[in-house]
C-alpha cells in the first residue's frame, strides 16, 4: 500500500490536511508550493500521482498540466486537480487539458484517499 505523492499547493492547513490524510495509509508525500519551479520538482521526486492546485504563485496550475501532457516522459503520470474553483468552465478546462480527476475544496478525507488509491491504482 502507498507509493509516493507529490502535492502542489500553497495553503498550509491543505498541505498539512493531505499529508495526514495520505501518510497515515502509509504514502510518501513530498510537498511544493510554487508554480514555476512544480515541474522541476515533478521531475527531481518521480511521484506516483500529483495532487495539483490550480490558483499556485507565479503559474497557474492548468499550465503545469499543460507541460506534464506535452511532456513525454510525464504525460502518463495521473495529476488529480484541487480546486476552490469549482465551476463547470473550470473542470472542462481541467479535463481538455488532461486532468484525471478533478476534486474541489473543501474535500472529505475519505474522497481524497479513495480516488488517490484509484490513480494510482492500489
Amino acid at each position: 500500500m502507498g507509493g509516493r505523492v507529490l502535492l502542489i499547493e500553497d495553503e498550509q492547513n491543505i498541505i498539512e490536511a493531505i499529508r495526514f490524510i495520505l501518510s497515515r495509509e502509509g504514502w510518501q508525500v513530498f510537498t511544493h508550493s510554487n508554480g514555476s519551479t512544480a515541474l522541476e520538482a515533478i521531475r527531481e521526486r518521480t511521484p506516483d500521482l500529483v495532487v495539483l492546485d490550480v490558483m499556485l504563485p507565479n503559474r497557474s496550475g492548468y499550465d503545469i498540466l499543460n507541460d506534464l501532457r506535452a511532456d513525454p516522459d510525464l504525460q502518463e503520470l495521473p495529476v488529480l486537480m484541487l480546486t476552490a474553483r469549482g465551476q463547470k468552465k473550470d473542470r472542462e478546462l481541467a479535463e481538455k487539458l488532461g486532468a484525471s480527476r478533478f476534486m474541489t475544496k473543501p474535500f472529505s478525507n475519505g474522497e481524497v484517499l479513495e480516488t488517490v488509491r484509484e490513480l494510482v491504482g492500489s
